[in-house]
C-alpha cells in the first residue's frame, strides 16, 4: 500500500509538472473577433492566470496565422492579480486575403508563449 500510495503521489507531480493548467501558463479562455469586408479585425480576449505580481504575470498575447505568422499583439503592463480572469482588446488587425483562421496564444512573464493555442475561424461581414 505504501508504494502504491508514493507511486500516485509521483504521477500526479508528473502530470501538474507538465500540465499547462498546473505549471501557471496564461490561458485564453474566450475570444470575440469582429472582422470588417476590408479584412480589419477588432478582437477582445480573456485570459486566465494565476498573477502573482511582477514577478510573474501575464504579459501579451498574439494573433497568429495557424502557420505562425504575426498579425497582431497585445502588451499587457501590469498584473492583474484581483482581476481574473480579463479581457482586454485589440483593434485594427489586417488579414491576408489567404488567411480565415488565427490562432491567439497567451504568454507570461516566467513561462513565456503558452502551449496552448485558442484557434478561430473568422466571419467577415459583406460591404
Amino acid at each position: 500500500m505504501k508504494y502504491f500510495l508514493l507511486h500516485s503521489f509521483l504521477l500526479i507531480c508528473i502530470f501538474a509538472f507538465h500540465n499547462p493548467a498546473f505549471s501557471g501558463q496564461a490561458q485564453i479562455e474566450s475570444v470575440k473577433a469582429e472582422c470588417n469586408h476590408k479584412r480589419i479585425c477588432n478582437f477582445d480576449v480573456t485570459i486566465r492566470h494565476a498573477d502573482e505580481g511582477w514577478s510573474h504575470f501575464a504579459n501579451g498575447w498574439k494573433v497568429l496565422t495557424t502557420s505562425g505568422e504575426l498579425l497582431g499583439h497585445r502588451a499587457l503592463a501590469h498584473p492583474h492579480v484581483n482581476e481574473q480572469p480579463f479581457t482586454r482588446s485589440l483593434r485594427n488587425v489586417k488579414i491576408p486575403p489567404s488567411v480565415d483562421t488565427v490562432a491567439i496564444v497567451a504568454n507570461d512573464s516566467v513561462h513565456g508563449e503558452s502551449k496552448r493555442k485558442y484557434v478561430l475561424k473568422l466571419t467577415f461581414t459583406p460591404y
